[in-house]
Formats: C-alpha cells, structure tokens, sequence
C-alpha cells in the first residue's frame, strides 16, 4: 500500500458521526426525529443521481429542507450522506472530510468521459505492465497533486455546468486544481483491468486519475466502475438503502 501519512481525518475528525446520524442500525426512522435534523448514511444505487436520491427522500419524509453533503456519478454507488432540516448546515463540514473509493479501470480505451458511460474516442493495446511498474506509477500521485477535471463534471463556468458545455459539443479550456491523494493502493490486476482504493480529499475525480494513468501507460484507460466505501467516519458498511430507509420510515 502506498501512503504518504497516516490521515488525521479519521483519528481527529472535526465532525465524527453526530449523536443521532442514521445508518444500517437503525430499526425505525421517525419523521419527527428527520425534521429536527439528522444525517442519514445511504448506499447510492447505480444508475441515479444523488439528486434523485434527495428527491426521493424529501418525498418520503415530508420534509422541505433535505440536501446531501458530496455528488456521486449517476454510475457511481456507495456512502452518499443525506442531511435533513437543520442538519443541512453541517453540508460543508461533511464535504471537507476525507474520502474513500473502491474503482476500476480498464487500460487501452479512452472515453469522452473517462468513465465507462462515455464514447470511445481512442483504443491502443494495453501493454503488459508488471505489478511494480503500475506502483511505481500509482506513487506519483500521492500527495498534493494539480490536477485537471473532466469536461463532464458539475464544475461551474461563466454561470454553465461543464457537463451541459459538453454535451452540447462545447470545450471550454479547464485549469488545474491542487486536491491531495493520501493513499493509493493497487488492489488486484487483471490486465488490462486494474482495481485501486483512493483516499484522497475533496474535489478529487477518480475519473482524471484513471484517464491520467492511462497517459502515463501510454494507451488510455477509463474508469469502469466507482465506489464510494467511506466519507470520515461514516462506512458503506453501515450504510442503509434507498429501500430499506423507506421500510423504516415511520411517522
């Protein structure tokens, strides 16, 4: 495993799990405990957006105010935090926490994207890398990083989301940010399809390492599937399901 500090993330976390956060423990979920604020650790299911995860879950409890605290990609599943009433003002504190990802990547193909919703715009024969080779690369992006986010990507410009500039055939030049990588480590190798876990800060995209990698093997890669395993102290082990939070809502 390639770390560059132990993260005091964990260890000395201004927000730990507030009293009253629900998670997979839960055996009921009152409407009246949600509205006088609680933050709830849901598992995002593939295929929606954390936008309609919100929705979803405003219509269930009735409750007007209700916000989550970090995007995942519609393809993307994992520990989404959802924030209700008073809770949505700890929204900025949750996102400034360390975060953790399970992904995939396949070497040899670029995507539009990165990821593997895209069209492709390139393939090359992924060359038969060795177990040190992909470390030796994985080390150079652990620590304080620039690095360039993908035109698809909620990021504003001149008041329009990147991805709607995308989709409408537009490129617009996108400049560098510093995010920090505090670990990265090569899970399994299955050439050309590599499994890493990311912990890293805020404002890291698991796609433009995989479509940076992918540079530096000079052949392309995308990311093929995402996992967000844990936001701070709040685990997708003890996350709840869209489901299983709708069975346990109760007045």
């Amino acid at each position: 495993m390639i770390n560059l500090k132990e993260s005091a993330a964990l260890k000395n976390s201004p927000l730990a799990p507030l009293k009253g956060g629900i998670n997979g423990a839960a055996l009921t979920i009152s409407r009246a405990a949600l509205a006088q604020g609680m933050i709830c650790n849901l598992d995002k299911p593939e295929g929606w957006t954390s936008f309609d995860v919100v929705n979803k879950l405003r219509g269930a409890s009735r409750i007007k105010k209700v916000g989550h605290a970090g995007t995942l990609d519609p393809f993307a599943t994992g520990v989404l935090l959802i924030c209700f009433a008073n809770a949505t003002k700890q929204v900025e504190s949750l996102m400034m926490l360390e975060k953790e990802y399970e992904s995939a990547l396949v070497l040899g193909v670029d995507t539009d994207s990165h990821d593997v919703t895209g069209k492709i715009t390139d393939q090359h024969e992924a060359p038969m890398l060795s177990r040190a080779e992909i470390e030796s690369a994985l080390q150079r992006y652990v620590g304080e990083i620039m690095q360039t986010p993908p035109m698809f990507s909620a990021i504003k410009k001149e008041g329009r989301r990147l991805y709607d500039m995308a989709r409408a055939g537009e490129s617009v030049e996108i400049g560098p940010r510093a995010v920090t990588i505090h670990a990265l480590e090569l899970l399994s190798m299955n050439l050309p399809e590599l499994t890493l876990r990311v912990t890293c800060s805020r404002g890291t995209y698991i796609r433009a390492l995989a479509r940076d990698l992918g540079k530096d093997f000079g052949c392309g890669a995308y990311l093929k599937t995402l996992r967000r395993t844990r936001i701070g102290e709040y685990r997708s082990a003890q996350s709840l399901t869209v489901a299983q939070f709708l069975e346990r809502l109760t007045d």
